[in-house]
Formats: C-alpha cells, structure tokens, sequence
C-alpha cells in the first residue's frame, strides 16, 4: 500500500519506521566496505547519505526524500540499489520494499523446493484455480487460471502480502473485512504451529508496518483454521466468480499445502472462468464508439 494512501498516524509510524531502518544500515557501513577511500571528521559512524546516494545511482534529494518518508514514486530496481549498496540480506530488503508500500519479490517459484509434479498437477487443474504455499505463505508454484483470478503477478510471492498490498486483488474481494478477518486468523494460527520459527513474527512485524489494515486486526488476536471454504471474487473482466476451495497438506513437504478452487454449483462461474482463459472477455477499450 502507498504511503499516500495511509491514515496519518499510519503515515507517522511508517516515515519513522523507515527513517530510522535506512539510518541504522548506513551506520554499519564504513566508506573502506564499500570501496570508498576512509575520510576522517565525521561527526556520526556509518555512510552518508550522499555516499549511498552515489553508490546506489539516484538523485541526493531523492535518496533524502526516501528516508524521510516523503510519498514519491519508488521503483523495484531501485530499492534493490539500494539493498545491494547497503548489504541487506533477504529479510531486511523485503522489509525495505514493504515499508516502501511495495510488495517485495521473493524468490521464484522454480527455485523452491516443489517436486515437478506439482506444477503439472496445478497444471492439469486447469481452467480452475490451483497453487501450492509453503509454511510462511510464499507462493511455491501456480498455474495460470490462479495469475488470472486473483492477479497474480511476477512480483507477488506471498499471500498474505498480496492480500493485503495486491490493490487488484483486494478491489475483487467480496466482504473484504470479513475475508481480512479469516486470514490473520488463520496466518496466527498457523505461526503458532512453528513457536521456534522466527519468520512469523519477521512477516507479521513488517505486515503491522506496511498495513494499517493488517495491524489493526493482528492486534485483536483472531485466530481461525480453514481446510475448506468458499472465495467471492468481483473480477474486473470476467464478474463474479465463486469458487469452493480446498486446502490439503502436503506430506512430502511439511508445511506446504495444496490449495484448490472449484466453481461453485448454481452458479455460472465455470462459463466465467472458461471465457476468461480463453480471452473471450477483455477489457473495455475507451474512445471506441
């Protein structure tokens, strides 16, 4: 989510957040680190901002306004200039993306752990939607009937980040609320699952930073389980879609599991779908008489 779009105190919170993230990583950085000649008199330890504004390729003011939380626009290849310049390893720089309203790009789905089969199998689920999710919610493997339905793109790898930083695919949400609602219970109660696994309390920290929406739920301690159950979706091309899913373990990879959708019965959802992936739906083009 923007920056612009949060609520003042949200806005307040995050431009703190950032601020002081970007200058504790300057400080651990001397000039020698990143292959700067040493230069004395400096008044605080660490880089300047001048420095990782070089080193990264962008404008001094803009780099300023970043870490001052100002809303400008903010671009991928540019926060990974900045994670490179700064030495961030994976977990700092998707912290970095989120707390700049971005949703961070994890690593592909061929280089997770998932056996070739699933892929073909999702594949074969076809035109319905399928996809695979490891213990932390990262998207382990899709197909393409789940990229159309929910908006799926490259740079999303996370379900619960794209729940709540995916605008299109939060837009499609019928009852968001009640939906927002049901995944922090089920993210809680699946992190209660792993007490020695560090990664949850990472994720749900720096979802409270990036989501005002996530953190005001997260504080009321829902907690919920879901095999099975229905999704309502108001695609922007295709209308309603209403799909049973079904969540299954995957007892190769403990952890990962399986999730299927399939279109609900007394509704023309099935017709939908097909016209979709078929492209016999598309959107409206403006200025066509």
């Amino acid at each position: 989510m923007a920056i612009s779009d949060l609520p003042a105190d949200a806005r307040q919170r995050r431009t703190a957040e950032i601020r002081e993230f970007l200058r504790s990583r300057r400080s651990r950085l001397t000039p020698e680190d990143v292959g700067m000649p040493a230069s004395g008199g400096r008044r605080t330890p660490g880089l300047r901002r001048e420095e990782v504004a070089v080193l990264a390729g962008v404008g001094v003011s803009w780099y300023t306004w970043l870490e001052q939380g100002r809303e400008i626009n903010v671009s991928a290849e540019v926060l990974d200039a900045i994670a490179r310049v700064l030495r961030l390893d994976t977990a700092e720089r998707e912290h970095l993306y989120l707390l700049a309203g971005l949703n961070a790009p994890g690593a592909p789905a061929g280089d997770r752990e998932v056996p070739d089969g699933f892929q073909r199998l999702i594949d074969s689920w076809l035109p319905r939607p399928a996809y695979v999710i490891d213990r932390h919610w990262n998207l382990a493997a899709v197909n393409r009937s789940a990229c159309e339905v929910f908006g799926y793109t490259a740079g999303d790898h996370n379900c619960l980040v794209s729940f709540f930083t995916n605008a299109r695919y939060r837009a499609a949400i019928c009852r968001w609320e009640d939906a927002a609602r049901a995944i922090v219970g089920q993210f809680r109660a699946d992190a209660a699952r792993y007490p020695d696994d560090p990664e949850f309390s990472r994720l749900a920290g720096d979802m409270c930073a990036a989501s005002p929406a996530f953190a005001d739920i997260w504080a009321e301690h829902p907690v919920g389980s879901a095999t099975q159950g229905v999704k309502v979706l108001d695609h922007p091309l295709a209308g309603e879609l209403v799909f049973e899913y079904t969540s299954l373990p995957v007892p190769d990879l403990p952890g990962h599991r399986l999730l299927l959708h399939t279109p609900a019965a007394h509704t023309d959802t099935d017709v939908r779908l097909r016209m979709l992936l078929d492209g016999l739906v598309r959107e409206p083009q403006s200025g066509v008489v």
